[in-house]
């Protein structure tokens, strides 16, 4: 499994997924402890938020999911149209949070998120 962890400070599991422009890429299979592979460290109008194109860098890396501790909907709704999961969870360890959900363990919960484009609240599982 290829997992994208949204992490500003490269340690630890971030929030607000669409405007990160730093995530960290693992691959684990569950069995195994997770083994980074690749860190993404974009430019300011790179984030998902600001730059509105398919070719995102974050599209072109084979993933399956993205762990965050907290996306909009649209963060949610635009990574299941390149059909990628969004997880979001109050973890904070990129590595126990990839490896737990490629063993389909659960992932301790997110507090809600607000979008801030709506004043609808969103919550994942």
């Amino acid at each position: 499994m290829r997992i994208a962890v949204t992490s500003q400070n490269f340690r630890t599991i971030t929030g607000h997924a669409g405007k990160t422009r730093r995530f960290i890429i693992l691959e684990c299979d569950g069995s195994q402890p997770a083994v980074e592979v690749e860190r993404l460290d974009l430019p300011a109008q790179m984030s998902l938020h600001d730059y509105h194109g398919d070719d995102h860098p974050l599209f072109t890396k084979a993933l399956d999911a993205v762990i965050t501790q907290s996306a909009g909907q649209g963060f949610v709704a635009r990574m299941a149209r390149q059909g990628i999961a969004v997880h979001a969870t109050s973890a904070t360890d990129p590595t126990t949070a990839a490896q737990d959900l490629a063993a389909g363990r659960p992932l301790p919960a997110a507090a809600a998120h607000t979008d801030d484009h709506s004043p609808t609240r969103v919550t994942l599982d």
